[in-house]
């Protein structure tokens, strides 16, 4: 990575300048950065962000001042710094960086010549190998919640992964974390004291709050609050660092703090957040994350999970906003779970975390928008083909289905009688969406009714049944020719409500976006 910075014009020590906060974690990192971003933009600073992956375009990886850089602006840097790379080429140096090394290399070049006040920059991958771990001297690092993702690369124990993740941790540089499992967070402290570096531990959000008046999150879902808090503590460290004013107010430590504080990492002091990290805190906005769409009668509550952890987080959060929305008079409503994992997953674990959803149907698709991936560049994947995917799709579907035969095996001869309403001999539909009722009643059981796809927008045209008014899609014939598809389009053209779940995969839940949300493509 040296060798490819340098050959681009840059050196280490001109990544100094960004004054960078420099954050990673399994699930949630992204979250973060937003949320951090946000708070110091209000403070009036300019800032640069670095993200991956994008869900749309590829200019989403690289913002100032939270917006993508213009068209203009990407291409502008892209032949800069593709033109100096290919310059300085020679038969030790023939080679060209890979994707993710070279748009990391070009972030740093767009943030030092629109001369940013400071760049949140998100790890790709674990940390210590990470590209982005060039960086010699952040201002402050971060590291969210941890869990097992890309064992392959970054081990199969949580210990290892975080290992990776202490990584970043620089000498003499303040890093912050959440509340984690004992071992991972030994590890972490042991590579705190390695570095060596001051490691806290992040107290709750409640401890922020006033007794009145909780924080207000532009990001939903209870898991976010352990993203919020980490973001607080990494810009009051960033203004504190650079000599700003206004960055809140210490607090007592809340009744339980001081036993917590006793762990082997030390607890962070809680503080009145200003007005700036308050309204920061409620205006971040961070697509594809517990987004909901509301397109008439489709919902559409789309979740870029793909972790155990994240996906356990993203069903809570489905269950209680489907159970927030307004239930149809006459109780007709179509859940469909639109999934795709990629990778090394375990997509077993992942879907079984799924069924409490209790879907009608169950939707799998490749991650390409259409069938054709001509037009689609920034959503084109080289690492694999259509035809690995739709086999993954169809293995997935499988593992679904069995799923879904034990689960009814399980409830039909394991539950315990429950004592429910009746109306004229059936069920009342709001106890059937009750959290605490698992057992198949006949008018809404469980069922494998599980479609696949070749395409997102196949998969999107069938789910919605041109009941969608931001959807528009060709006319595609065949789509039907499955008994399942055919009569579940008779139930999803008559429903009051179709309720859809979008998760397993943020470029998935990229794909997605692009067809219901033109503007993204802008």
């Amino acid at each position: 990575m040296k060798g490819f910075l340098e050959r681009s014009g840059l050196k280490v020590e001109d990544l100094d300048q960004l004054n960078i906060i420099h954050v990673t974690g399994t699930k949630g990192k992204g979250s973060t950065c937003a949320f951090t971003e946000r708070i110091l933009r209000n403070y009036g600073l300019k800032t640069g962000f670095y993200s991956s992956p994008h869900l749309v375009q590829v200019r989403e990886r690289i913002r100032i001042n939270g917006q993508p850089i213009s068209k203009e602006l990407f291409s502008k840097y892209f032949w800069q710094v593709y033109n100096r790379l290919e310059e300085t080429k020679d038969p030790s140096h023939a080679s060209m960086p890979a994707y993710f090394r070279f748009l990391t290399i070009m972030a740093f070049h767009v943030f030092l010549q629109e001369k940013v006040d400071l760049a949140v920059v998100e790890v790709g991958i674990g940390g210590a190998y990470d590209c982005t771990n060039i960086i010699r001297k952040p201002i402050v690092c971060g590291v969210s919640s941890l869990g097992i993702d890309h064992t392959s690369i970054l081990g199969d124990t949580i210990e290892k992964i975080a290992w990776q993740k202490g990584g970043i941790f620089k000498p003499g540089v303040p890093a912050f974390t959440v509340p984690q499992p004992e071992r991972p967070l030994e590890v972490l402290r042991e590579r705190a004291r390695e570095s060596p570096c001051l490691l806290y531990l992040c107290p709750d959000l409640d401890a922020f709050e006033e007794d009145d008046k909780a924080l207000q999150l532009g990001l939903a879902g209870e898991h976010q609050r352990s993203n919020a808090t980490l973001a607080l503590q990494l810009s009051r460290a960033w203004l504190q660092q650079q000599g700003y004013q206004g960055t809140g107010e210490l607090k007592d430590l809340p009744p339980g703090a001081e036993l917590l504080g006793k762990r082997t990492v030390p607890l962070a002091p809680a503080f009145r957040p200003s007005s700036s990290m308050v309204q920061g805190l409620q205006d971040t906005e961070w697509l594809g994350r517990n987004q909901v769409l509301q397109h008439g009668p489709v919902t559409w509550f789309i979740d870029g999970a793909h972790t155990t952890s994240s996906v356990q987080a993203c069903v809570r959060w489905f269950r209680q906003a489907a159970l927030n929305e307004e239930k149809p008079v006459d109780g007709s409503e179509v859940r469909v779970l639109l999934f795709n994992a990629t990778g090394d997953r375990d997509t077993a674990a992942l879907l079984k975390l799924l069924l409490p959803c209790r879907f009608d149907y169950a939707v799998f698709c490749p991650n390409f928008t259409e069938v054709s991936a001509v037009g689609n560049a920034d959503q084109q994947n080289f690492n694999v083909t259509l035809e690995n995917m739709l086999t993954r799709c169809l293995e997935n579907q499988k593992k679904w289905n069995r799923l879904m035969e034990e689960k009814v095996g399980q409830d039909l001869w394991l539950s315990p009688p429950v004592q429910v309403e009746e109306v004229g001999g059936q069920l009342k539909p709001d106890l059937l969406r009750s959290p605490l009722l698992f057992v198949p009643s006949s008018e809404r059981p469980l069922n494998s009714n599980s479609l696949v796809f070749p395409c997102i927008s196949h998969a999107l045209q069938w789910i919605t049944q041109g009941r969608d008014p931001h959807f528009q899609a060709p006319a595609t014939k065949g789509l039907h020719l499955h008994p399942v598809a055919g009569t579940g389009a008779v139930l999803l053209k008559e429903a009051a409500a179709i309720r859809v779940l979008v998760t397993g995969s943020l470029h998935l839940v990229g794909g997605v976006l692009k067809l219901l949300d033109q503007s993204l493509s802008q």
